[in-house]
């Protein structure tokens, strides 16, 4: 009995992400600088394409180094892009350099965040916010986007849910488009099928849309800025985040102080 192999071949990959790229045989093959016919042969597997042309036409295309991984096993080549464990030697400085992030934004909250929302790691003063949230969802591997939009987490506390709802949802589809992830797309569908709807008009002050917290020592406004290595060269470090959580007001930030 025969096995027919199912894998997609390196030019199959690529033409899918062409066609996620949304663009022609003609854009990829100019803005990569090869010829037309030459990659029409290599999607087609009439060519296997270089290295180094696998390498041109995925920093094109703006492939995720995850899957840039997988384009050269395809290929044939080894892995060029590492997928280290922050607590190994190799990435001590990356380790340490986003560890000071989390510790320098105390008295305000920070999350160290992987591809997919999960919590890595976090500061002091993101516990204190959680005390409300059920168990299940403190439970490893914390993910952020659940624990903020889950009836049993923070949506209950969260003034402007719709609104925020919205926010959270898009940034997650839009990661996904981008990244073509079907683990992003579920968690996203997972958490728009949560209670509640997107409906929220922004207050006509606001420069930035807030997580409005209502909390024992009144309301809590909080707009995040994300930080990423840009230079990343491993598959962990690509993927990490620190959201950094800022008081939109003078109140919120008096009250993280006198914590």
């Amino acid at each position: 009995m025969t096995t027919v192999s199912t894998t997609p071949g390196v030019g199959d990959r690529l033409r899918r992400w062409r066609h996620h790229r949304q663009l022609s045989q003609m854009q990829l093959a100019d803005g990569a600088g090869v010829s037309t016919r030459h990659l029409s042969w290599v999607e087609n597997g009439r060519s296997h394409p270089t290295r180094d042309m696998i390498d041109r036409l995925a920093d094109h295309l703006d492939v995720p180094l995850r899957e840039r991984n997988q384009l050269l096993l395809a290929g044939g080549f080894a892995p060029a892009y590492g997928t280290g464990d922050l607590s190994s030697p190799e990435l001590f400085a990356v380790s340490a350099a986003l560890q000071s992030l989390l510790e320098a934004q105390t008295p305000f909250p920070a999350l160290l965040l992987d591809r997919w929302w999960d919590v890595v790691d976090y500061n002091a003063p993101v516990a204190a916010l959680l005390s409300g949230c059920a168990p299940h969802l403190l439970e490893p591997p914390i993910n952020a986007v659940r624990l903020a939009l889950h009836p049993d987490g923070l949506a209950p506390q969260i003034v402007n849910l719709g609104q925020w709802r919205r926010h959270l949802i898009g940034q997650v589809r839009s990661r996904a488009d981008r990244l073509a992830d079907p683990r992003l797309a579920a968690l996203a569908d997972e958490a728009a099928a949560y209670p509640g709807d997107d409906v929220g008009v922004p207050d006509r002050t606001d420069v930035v849309v807030p997580m409005r917290l209502a909390t024992p020592a009144g309301e809590l406004r909080l707009f995040s800025v994300l930080t990423a290595v840009e230079s990343a060269l491993d598959v962990t470090v690509d993927e990490l985040r620190v959201e950094s959580f800022y008081p939109a007001d003078e109140a919120t930030r008096t009250a993280f102080l006198a914590r």
